[in-house]
């Protein structure tokens, strides 16, 4: 597989608080990356860094053989553009826009960054919404959706730039537990179609059967990572253990 992620020794600092600690990982095309632990990990503040949203401090983020940041620079802002719009990211809280019907949400980027016409975008924003199930909401305004579907619109809509990786900054943690199932199903559907993505996330039960590779962080730091059964039913190291022991 190509690899498509390389972080080497990431640091950032916020004023006198490490929050990544010299975090190294390689995600491979096709790759299903599931970033797991504690609250304060620096799981978010990482995926923030890989679209930079965050500028690390130090260290080496590469994305797809190109240099995002190189022993803490950063290069001319078109070429953070470029590199930036080979991913797309979904949140916590959806990001929709409330004043914009569904259809207008998704196509907004594309029209506005890619110099794409309406014409050409619609049948891949109709391909998407029935992807994510919401065919019938397209006219909708999100305020008439709930929230597993202003999540799955999220999602709809950072596919609409046909990224080659997709990030997932705790993309249930919003959700009421009965509308999370629906929104991990179509990542599930994502992993089986070998969408490349990382995904912070609590649902450790999810991160055991949609991964295919785990990573525990805690404190900043890589702590454990490999298959998914082997660190979430097997861990070696004791912080994994108690981790889990607490919430699994």
């Amino acid at each position: 597989m190509d690899q498509m992620i390389a972080v080497h020794n990431l640091q950032k600092n916020f004023d006198d608080l490490v929050v990544l600690n010299g975090i190294n990982l390689e995600l491979k095309r096709g790759q299903v990356t599931a970033l797991i632990g504690p609250s304060g990990s620096g799981k978010s503040t990482l995926l923030r860094c890989l679209v930079e949203l965050e500028r690390a401090h130090a260290g080496d983020i590469i994305i797809e053989g190109e240099h995002l940041c190189k022993e803490g620079h950063y290069p001319h802002e078109r070429v953070i553009a470029s590199i930036c719009g080979k991913m797309g990211m979904v949140f916590q809280q959806f990001n929709l826009f409330p004043h914009m019907t569904i259809e207008q949400n998704l196509l907004c980027a594309p029209m506005s960054l890619k110099k794409m016409p309406k014409s050409k975008l619609l049948p891949m924003c109709h391909d998407l919404l029935a992807k994510v199930g919401l065919s019938d909401k397209i006219h909708e305004m999100p305020s008439h959706l709930s929230g597993g579907q202003k999540q799955r619109v999220a999602i709809a809509r950072a596919l609409m730039m046909n990224p080659d990786i997709l990030l997932f900054d705790e993309p249930t943690s919003a959700l009421d537990p009965e509308l999370t199932q629906e929104v991990l199903e179509v990542i599930r559907s994502l992993g089986k179609e070998k969408m490349t993505m990382i995904i912070a996330t609590h649902e450790i039960g999810f991160a055991r059967d949609a991964a295919n590779h785990v990573i525990f962080m805690d404190k900043g730091v890589v702590v454990e990572e490999g298959l998914p059964d082997a660190v979430i039913d097997r861990p070696t190291q004791e912080r994994t253990k108690l981790f889990l022991q607490k919430i699994y």
